[in-house]
């Protein structure tokens, strides 16, 4: 399978909210033939990984898949020394496989079920120490201006972080905007004597 066809693929996906299969074409010297692989109702971690592996192995990738257990997320580690390909510019490749996945495992759910978290050579750990560093400074620019931020839009996983970031902070609460789009915009506040959290 090329990558133009799997990222065709993702195109589609990401369009059809109640697909039912996936289909990976493959060619062989007698033509084309498709195979279609059915997913159940409730997937296991275990069926995440081979589920992740099939995809990796239809790009042609040489690849090793770990899984780690963060924070009380499941995250499937991609080892692999074409990391720059899965990670893509500013790791939009690497969200689109992340959200390919968890649309597969997540086929019958409306909101969430199993979420996964695909990393590629420990990439997301050094974008979440910066990407926080980053929100730290607007922090602490609201602390001096005594003026709310808003930040970009960001999904879930993001937010989930800068949320964290500021649980337990005197200073500064968090709010995210309202609405069913996966990207939102938090607002970095400071904090009033009753605190708030969005």
């Amino acid at each position: 399978m090329s990558q133009s066809c799997f990222w065709s693929m993702v195109a589609k996906l990401k369009q059809d909210r109640h697909f039912r299969r996936i289909f990976w074409i493959d060619s062989d010297e007698k033509g084309w033939r498709r195979r279609t692989i059915f997913y159940g109702r409730s997937m296991s971690l275990q069926s995440a990984r081979e589920t992740l592996e099939l995809m990796l192995g239809h790009l042609g990738l040489v690849f090793e898949v770990e899984e780690i257990e963060q924070g009380g997320r499941h995250v499937l580690n991609i080892r692999t020394r074409d990391a720059d390909r899965l990670i893509g510019r500013d790791g939009h490749t690497l969200e689109d496989l992340q959200y390919l996945l968890n649309r597969i495992l997540n086929r019958h759910e409306e909101s969430s079920g199993t979420n996964v978290i695909v990393d590629v050579e420990g990439y997301r750990q050094k974008e979440k120490q910066d990407f926080l560093g980053r929100i730290r400074e607007l922090a602490d620019q609201v602390r001096r201006t005594r003026q709310p931020v808003v930040l970009a839009p960001m999904n879930s996983f993001d937010r989930r972080l800068v949320h964290q970031a500021f649980v337990d902070d005197p200073e500064i609460s968090t709010k995210s905007e309202e609405g069913p789009a996966r990207l939102k915009q938090i607002t970095l506040m400071p904090r009033t004597s009753s605190g708030s959290r969005g």
